[in-house]
């Protein structure tokens, strides 16, 4: 397959039109444009792969589709006005996500992390940060994640969740229901020459995040390996 570094100007003009006529009559008008404009896409999905293969332990790449379910959403336009995708880590022992979001208008965006964990493994999460925060919060306050995500970021309860009292020295962190970093690129970013290196810097880059995770969700609270 072609290697392909960043997103031709053809995908957003695309993308940008399509936000501007979402509707079946004009997509089914434009088809070929659109296939040319998806192919493209996966062509820069499958470099970014290939790049991250070579630094983890990726077992698929999922590209989603553009087609949206309306079925329980107010909003009825039945196309995305986007592409994206994601990398799911291989073995028991490698845990967290991959995700990438392109978009016109500054809204394309890498991200990464534990959205909305299951019951088990927000309680193990909780129950490792109520007992020694220091070791993420040596992680989220490094130069190095701040220069690239800011900040921890995700949903959070309003108060305690139940079990852990209101004035816990780490209620910041055990509020959080999902874990998640983030990183957002203007369109001139995503079309310029070398835009998959940019995506592998800060896919890298949350990787001392995804150790940190992956050992406390695979061990229990003695660090006795929950894995074979």
């Amino acid at each position: 397959m072609e290697s392909i570094t960043y997103l031709d100007k053809s995908v957003f003009t695309f993308l940008r039109a399509l936000s501007e006529n979402n509707d079946r009559v004009w997509f089914d008008a434009n088809k070929p444009t659109y296939q040319a404009a998806h192919e493209h896409f996966k062509k820069l999905a499958a470099q970014i792969n290939a790049g991250l293969q070579k630094h983890d332990h990726i077992e698929k790449m999922k590209l989603f589709r553009i087609y949206r379910d309306v079925r329980f959403s107010k909003n009825k336009e039945p196309y995305k006005n986007s592409f994206s995708g994601g990398f799911q880590r291989a073995t028991k022992a490698l845990r967290g996500g991959y995700y990438f979001h392109l978009e016109p208008g500054g809204n394309s965006m890498v991200g990464a992390g534990f959205w909305q964990p299951e019951a088990s493994d927000l309680a193990r999460i909780r129950e490792e940060i109520a007992s020694d925060p220091a070791p993420l919060r040596a992680i989220i306050d490094s130069a190095s994640f701040k220069e690239h995500f800011g900040m921890l970021k995700g949903e959070q309860l309003k108060t305690a969740p139940k079990g852990f009292p209101k004035d816990h020295p780490a209620i910041d962190l055990l509020r959080y229901k999902s874990f998640i970093v983030s990183k957002y690129f203007t369109d001139e970013e995503v079309e310029s020459p070398g835009f998959d290196q940019l995506v592998l810097k800060y896919f890298l880059a949350v990787r001392p995040f995804f150790d940190y995770m992956s050992e406390v969700l695979t061990t229990d609270s003695n660090g006795v390996s929950l894995i074979d």
